[in-house]
C-alpha cells in the first residue's frame, strides 16, 4: 500500500492538476461512468465535531475509495491544528485491497477551489471583471487563487461576518496584483460579475435583492443539512448547476429552495453535462447562474489518485506491506 503523508501534498499537487482531476470526474459523473456513495455525516457529541465518510467509484478512471474526516471547530484555537481534518483511502477495484492512504487536508482545500474554478470556466460571463468574495476563512484564499486563473479580473471585493478577517483577502489580492475593497453585501451583489460564497453559515447572507445583472455565483460552503449561504429566492431565480443533484437537494444550497417549493430537482443540472457538451451552460450575459458545490467524494478520490501517481513518480511515496 502507498502512503502519501500530508506533509508531501503541497510539493506534489498543483492547482492545474486539481482542476483537471475535478473537471474530468464531473464529466465522468454526468456520463454515468462514475457515481458517489451515500454520504455519512454525524455530530459525534465530542468537541462539537462533525465526522463522516464520502466515497464512490469512477469506472472510467478505475478509482475506488472514500474520504474519512470532518470538522473540529476547536482545533485552531486550542491545538494549532486546522479545523478540517481528513484522510483519503483508495482501493484496488479489481481485488478490493487497500492501495493507498493519502493526507486529505490540503487536497480538500484544493479540490474545493478547483470545483468552483471549473464552474467559473464553464458558466461565468466571459468578460467578468469583478470578483466578489463572501467569507474570509481558511478556504477563501484557495478559492481566490483558483478563480483568478479563469477570467481577467480587474478587482476583488469582499464581505465577511467578521470584517477584521478581510485582511486575509486584501493581502492575497495585493499579491495577485489586484485592488481589493471591503464592501457591504448590496454593493457586492451589484458590482461583482462572479461571486464565491465560502462560509459555514446556517442562515443566508447573500439575498435575492442584492444581485443585479449577469452574475455567476459559486456556493461552496453548504454541505450539511441546515446550512445556508444564499437566499432561497435567489436560487429559484438562477439557472442552477451542481456537482451531484441528489446531494445538492438534500444537503447543499438547493435544499432550502426545494423545501420551500421554489424549485424541483429537475431544475438542477449537473455541471458535468455542460463540460460534456450535453447541455448548454450560460445562455446570455444577463443570466444569473449558480453552482451548488456540495463537495462529492469522487472529487477527493480524483485528486488523491493523481497525487499518488505524482508521489510514486517523484520517489516520495511510502510503500508498506499491508
Amino acid at each position: 500500500m502507498i502512503i502519501v503523508p500530508e506533509r508531501e501534498i503541497a510539493n506534489l499537487m498543483t492547482r492545474d492538476a486539481a482542476f483537471d482531476a475535478v473537471e474530468r470526474v464531473f464529466a465522468a459523473m454526468a456520463a454515468k461512468d462514475a457515481y458517489n456513495f451515500p454520504v455519512v455525516r454525524e455530530a459525534i457529541g465530542h468537541e462539537d465535531a462533525l465526522y463522516g465518510f464520502k466515497g464512490g467509484f469512477d469506472q472510467s478512471g478505475m478509482t475506488l475509495g472514500l474520504k474519512a474526516g470532518g470538522y473540529w471547530p476547536n482545533n485552531l484555537a486550542t491545538r494549532n491544528e486546522i479545523n478540517h481534518q481528513s484522510t483519503i483511502f483508495l482501493f484496488d477495484p479489481d481485488t478490493g485491497k487497500a492501495s493507498a492512504m493519502v493526507g486529505g487536508n490540503l487536497l480538500t482545500a484544493l479540490r474545493t477551489a478547483a470545483a468552483s474554478s471549473v464552474s467559473i470556466k464553464h458558466l461565468a460571463p466571459r468578460n467578468a471583471k469583478v470578483l466578489g468574495m463572501i467569507g474570509a476563512g481558511h478556504q477563501s484564499t484557495f478559492q481566490m487563487r483558483a478563480a483568478v486563473e479563469q477570467r481577467d479580473f480587474e478587482k476583488v471585493i469582499g464581505w465577511n461576518y467578521h470584517p477584521e478577517m478581510l485582511s486575509r483577502l486584501a493581502d492575497l489580492a495585493q499579491e495577485l496584483g489586484l485592488p481589493f475593497e471591503a464592501v457591504e453585501l448590496n454593493q457586492l451583489g451589484e458590482e461583482a460579475d462572479v461571486i464565491i460564497s465560502i462560509t459555514s453559515a446556517f442562515s443566508p447572507s447573500l439575498m435575492d435583492a442584492h444581485v443585479k445583472g449577469g452574475t455567476h455565483i459559486a456556493c461552496m460552503g453548504t454541505d450539511t443539512k441546515g446550512k445556508q449561504e444564499v437566499d432561497a429566492a435567489l436560487v429559484a431565480r438562477a439557472t442552477v448547476f451542481t456537482d451531484e443533484v441528489a446531494q445538492a437537494i438534500s444537503i447543499g444550497e438547493c435544499q432550502h429552495a426545494i423545501a420551500a417549493g421554489a424549485i424541483t430537482p429537475t431544475d438542477v443540472a449537473e455541471l458535468g453535462a455542460v463540460i460534456n457538451g450535453a447541455i448548454a451552460g450560460r445562455s446570455s450575459d444577463e443570466e444569473v447562474t449558480l453552482f451548488d458545490g456540495t463537495g462529492v467524494g469522487l472529487q477527493d478520490l480524483a485528486v488523491a489518485s493523481s497525487v499518488v501517481d505524482l508521489a510514486v513518480a517523484q520517489g516520495v511515496a511510502i510503500d508498506v506491506d499491508f
